[in-house]
């Protein structure tokens, strides 16, 4: 890296997961679809320099996880979901200093109309 001190972000947007999370009985039972936004800091990458996936951290690898966490466990809020998520990131990924998940139900049962509802969780390597 030259000398250079290098960080790297990475992004994933519009990950789309159908799974059984909800408040209610039947979106827990019929499932719906959950949008999630992805967001990774790696303190240290030689990537673009190097050009090697070993580098950093292979995005397909962490929609993996989301996807794997995210049609598990069953969650009644969308808080619990975003930080099993944003957990299972950053135990998956040793590399990841920082991770933030943003999860949106773009359909909720709500009696108004609106584009959706959406959490965001943060969380940082001790």
């Amino acid at each position: 890296m030259n000398g250079r001190n290098s960080s790297l972000r990475i992004t994933i947007k519009g990950l789309e997961v159908f799974a059984h999370h909800g408040v209610l009985p039947e979106e827990r039972e019929q499932g719906q679809r959950f949008l999630f936004d992805i967001g990774i800091s790696l303190k240290r990458s030689a990537a673009s320099e190097s050009d090697k996936l070993e580098d950093t951290v292979d995005y397909a690898a962490v929609c993996d996880v989301a996807v794997e966490t995210a049609t598990g466990e069953s969650c009644r809020l969308l808080e619990k979901l975003a930080a099993m998520v944003a957990d299972a990131i950053l135990e998956s990924f040793p590399a990841i200093d920082r991770v933030k998940v943003r999860v949106a139900k773009p359909e909720p049962p709500i009696a108004h109309t609106l584009g959706e509802v959406a959490v965001m969780v943060k969380r940082t390597r001790a």
